[in-house]
């Protein structure tokens, strides 16, 4: 029976890159000269520090683009709350999401019953399973959840006939 699954990834490798990138413009750029503004990152956790809330904005502002630019989509931010640390300096922790959550999974499995195509989706996870008797109808669910506005990009891989 044909099937792929749904996921929602986004490479490590390429996200090191974009905090790398944003780090080196930090660093020589005038406004931020003498300031302890950098991004750190853990796995999928990057945090960003600075020196008032001014250049933290600033910093994510620099962000953004260089993320677009590397293929990673900026819905994948969760930006939390802002952090006052020693000095007056602040800090604030941007998770990058990963994986398709029990709630947007059952989102999912419940657009592709209500649309009446002859396929069926189960949660494995972090993946939804879509299979279907044929690959044509899998085409039309793929191109239905394309066309649905989900909070996060979703990526469609293992697809077999």
């Amino acid at each position: 029976m044909p099937s792929f699954d749904i996921v929602s990834e986004v490479d490590k490798q390429e996200l090191r890159n974009a905090v790398e990138q944003v780090n080196r413009e930090v660093g020589t750029r005038f406004d931020f000269k003498g300031s302890d503004a950098r991004i750190e990152q853990a796995d999928y956790v990057l945090t960003v520090f600075a020196d008032d809330p001014f250049k933290l904005e600033q910093i994510k502002e620099i962000l953004r683009p260089r993320l677009v630019k590397r293929g990673i989509d900026i819905r994948t931010l969760d930006i939390g709350k802002e952090e006052t640390i020693s000095g007056g300096k602040v800090k604030q922790a941007v998770t990058v999401k990963v994986g398709v959550n029990s709630d947007l999974g059952k989102k999912i499995v419940k657009l592709l019953k209500d649309s009446k195509l002859k396929v069926q989706g189960s949660l494995q996870g972090e993946t939804v399973r879509v299979s279907g008797a044929k690959r044509d109808v899998l085409q039309e669910a793929i191109a239905l959840i394309r066309a649905s506005d989900l909070e996060v990009p979703l990526q469609f891989n293992n697809f077999r006939d």
